[in-house]
This record gives structure tokens, C-alpha cells and sequence, in this order.
């Protein structure tokens, strides 16, 4: 299991919050990613607390102990570099469910996604940005390997390449299921507030 696997199943597992993760902002304030959230292990975010790579913002009451110091686990820290966001955005699965908002691109479902080629393959469609929509399996099966205007099928949304400030926006549409009362300052704080 990779760093990047371990990350993932810690911010999706349902007893989360009980492993005291710790949420990661870059040094403006926001969070390096929204989806899935950037968050650290209790552990990796003390370890960076004691080399001086963050500043810790916020601290859970729990504490560990080690025979000659006593740390209040962190609950936000701050990374004391900016990393500057990557701006190409890479063509993944992923990636491509959450530019499309895990919506088929032509019923509307969120159900047993898949992609599919909107100018098939077989007729010389490339894989990119461009031709590639999230769709449900129905639709994809519906669809094989024919033009929308032979199987009369449209799309909701023409297919474009995303750039990664959209990605940010749409992930932040979908928050974890946990998530610490002590991060909601840092989570929406760049929002339009309701009247």
C-alpha cells in the first residue's frame, strides 16, 4: 500500500476522526486539496510540527507522550512554504468522474460509472479530455460504439479540459464524512456568505 492509498482509505474510513487526522493547509490558508481533503496522519503532521515545516493552527485535546515531552495532537497546520498548485491538470479516471461530478454525462445518474469515448474509437476518436465523459454503464452499452446522432443520446455538458482551479472548486462540492469541527474555519472560509 502506497503513502498516496493510505491517505485515501484514512479519509474515507468511517472511524477516521478517532486516528486524530490532521487537516493541511498551505500557507495561504487553504486547503492543498478539497477532494479528497489534504490530510496527514497524527503522526507525519507532528513529525513536520517538530522539523519547523508547519505551524500548527489548531490542536485536538488528546495528547501523546514520549519519556521526555508531552505534545497536544494537531487538528490544522500550515504549511510554512506555499506549494504552488499544479496547474496542468493529468487525464485520469479520477480526475475525469470529478470534472464531470460523478454524473453520467447522459442520464444524470451517479451510479456504476464508467467513461466512454463520445466520438468512438472505432471511428477515430481519441482518448482526451475532449471525447471522454463519465457515463453509467446502461448508457455506455446503449451508446457502443455509435455516434450520439445514430443512437440519439446527447450529452448534458459538451467535454472540456479542466483546469485544476475547476477540479478544486468541484471537489469542494463533496466533503468527507468526517470532518472536525475545529477545520470548518479553513474548509469554506473563501465562500460567499448567505444573507
Amino acid at each position: 500500500m502506497t503513502q498516496t492509498d493510505f491517505r485515501t482509505d484514512f479519509v474515507r474510513a468511517p472511524g477516521a476522526l478517532k486516528q486524530f487526522p490532521a487537516l493541511v493547509l498551505n500557507a495561504d490558508y487553504r486547503p492543498l486539496s478539497y477532494y479528497p481533503l489534504s490530510l496527514w496522519p497524527w503522526q507525519e503532521a507532528v513529525k513536520a510540527a517538530w522539523l519547523d515545516r508547519v505551524d500548527i493552527v489548531s490542536e485536538y485535546a488528546e495528547v501523546v507522550r514520549s519519556p521526555s515531552t508531552i505534545i497536544r495532537i494537531p487538528s490544522v497546520v500550515v504549511l510554512r512554504d506555499y506549494v504552488k498548485p499544479q496547474t496542468q491538470v493529468a487525464f485520469t479516471r479520477f480526475n475525469l468522474f470529478l470534472r464531470d461530478e460523478f454524473t453520467c454525462q447522459y442520464c444524470g445518474t451517479n451510479g456504476d460509472l464508467t467513461f466512454d469515448h463520445v466520438v468512438p474509437r472505432a471511428s477515430g476518436g481519441v482518448t482526451s479530455w475532449e471525447n471522454v465523459v463519465a457515463a453509467c454503464s446502461p448508457c455506455n452499452l446503449r451508446k457502443g460504439s455509435r455516434s450520439l446522432r445514430q443512437c440519439g443520446m446527447s450529452l448534458r455538458k459538451p467535454p472540456r479540459r479542466p483546469v485544476s482551479e475547476q477540479l478544486h472548486n468541484v471537489g469542494r462540492k463533496f466533503p468527507p464524512n468526517h470532518l472536525h469541527e475545529s477545520w470548518m474555519d479553513f474548509l469554506y472560509w473563501d465562500a460567499e456568505l448567505e444573507a
